[in-house]
């Protein structure tokens, strides 16, 4: 039913392989929630932000809900108005608490979310267990609910930040000590050259339904930065009235600046004539070195159009990737190296992967031959292709092993609360 349009690879996808992700990435969730309070985990400032323990209750609502009712026979819902709480968006699955309304749910409490998960993570290692061979499509619901928590995670990430930033206190998330960027070199570019070019996912393992559909695009000759548009790059743009000029942006851009009064990046603070950026560590001196994020489409644009330059398409940045980073590991800032902020580039590293995700100035639409799966996996990714614009690459809050050339994330334009930058591109 699944294997269609979402993946495993087969020389990997055995009992053993599920049950050590399982292990793994299950336990991250409960890792990043570690250093909060309880009282972090309730909260729901903005509608765009879940609460952190609705985060590790969906998860493993997803689990249940899609694998152990349907395919574990036996199985005792741990709780008959927990798919009412958890479930996000699946109409096929029935009512839900509305995502505005998250906040308000004080009760199931955050300790009886754990003992949820724990229910679940039990109940899956039973099952795994009575499993001499994975059926294609209990292998594909696995995956699928891997990689869905590993995307979980990182909106886990950017709501602690969201929510520890807006606290007036600005408490730190974690106490690390702090080590100082080294200044980012000058920014060049790397040249493109017309032709045809093979779009979409080509490799071995799973992807998401909406990478598939490999088709051929003709691009002209361009250029794309080689590396990431810095808080100093930034902060040049709005010292010369960037923010107060209607000519560098769209018409509903002008208009969501002008009705939001928006006049920088999120979570930065200009304080007795210094600009300030909230961090996980903090509220700290804003480092000019470091790549500008939790910039929203429409300020990514303008800044482009500011430089005489753009936004590369998804299909420039899918190609360059491939072309100039593709050992997209290798000096990477992913979750893993748990550096909690984007930093400069290093010798020989374009950033294509890891520190920011990347606006591109392409609009979130079906792949040729994209096929709606049937059911409630049907509403995962298709039901959304309007009116969002795709992102790139990844950023410091993304699992390394979640990312790929043909990932396409993908978000409504005027949102800047997630981890998101700038790339330029540039005609020939």
């Amino acid at each position: 039913m699944i294997s269609t349009h979402i993946q495993t690879a087969p020389s990997i996808a055995t009992i053993s392989y599920f049950k050590d992700k399982y292990t793994r990435v299950r336990n991250q969730s409960i890792h990043l929630c570690e250093p909060l309070e309880k009282e972090d985990m309730v909260v729901q400032p903005i509608v765009d932000v879940s609460p952190p323990k609705w985060h590790l209750g969906h998860t493993t609502w997803f689990f249940e809900k899609m694998i152990l009712e349907e395919h574990f026979i036996g199985y005792q819902v741990y709780h008959s108005e927990y798919n009412y709480v958890f479930n996000s968006y699946y109409e096929s699955i029935g009512k839900r608490v509305l995502r505005t309304d998250r906040g308000n749910l004080t009760r199931p409490t955050t300790e009886e979310v754990y003992k949820y998960r724990a229910y679940v993570d039990e109940q899956m290692a039973f099952f795994l267990d009575t499993i001499n061979e994975l059926p294609t499509v209990i292998s594909g619901l696995l995956e699928l609910g891997l990689q869905h928590e590993q995307q979980h995670q990182e909106l886990l990430v950017y709501d602690i930040k969201y929510i520890l930033g807006n606290n007036p206190l600005f408490p730190a998330y974690t106490k690390k000590e702090i080590v100082s960027s080294a200044e980012s070199r000058t920014l060049g570019f790397l040249p493109i050259s017309e032709g045809n070019y093979t779009i979409g996912h080509q490799q071995e393992g799973f992807c998401f339904d909406n990478e598939l559909g490999i088709h051929q695009v003709y691009l002209h000759d361009f250029e794309i930065g080689d590396r990431l548009i810095t808080n100093g790059e930034y902060l040049e743009f709005i010292e010369a009235g960037g923010y107060q000029n209607f000519k560098y942006w769209y018409m509903e851009a002008w208009a969501w600046v002008q009705e939001n009064k928006e006049t920088s990046p999120m979570h930065w603070h200009h304080i007795d004539g210094e600009w300030y950026q909230y961090t996980f560590f903090g509220l700290q001196k804003l480092n000019l070195h470091e790549p500008v994020t939790h910039i929203s489409q429409y300020e990514a644009a303008a800044y482009a159009q500011w430089k005489g330059m753009r936004l590369a398409t998804e299909f420039e940045w899918e190609v360059a990737s491939k072309q100039f980073e593709s050992a997209i590991h290798k000096n990477a800032n992913f979750i893993e190296g748990a550096a909690l902020n984007t930093q400069t580039a290093k010798k020989d590293h374009f950033q294509f992967y890891g520190d920011s995700w990347e606006w591109t100035n392409s609009a979130y639409l079906p792949y040729p031959y994209f096929k709606t799966e049937t059911g409630s996996i049907g509403e995962y990714n298709g039901k959304f292709m309007v009116n969002q614009m795709v992102l790139r690459g990844g950023s410091f809050a993304t699992p390394k092993d979640h990312i790929r050339p043909s990932y396409r994330n993908f978000f409504h334009p005027q949102l800047k609360w997630h981890f998101t930058g700038i790339r330029l591109a540039k005609h020939v």
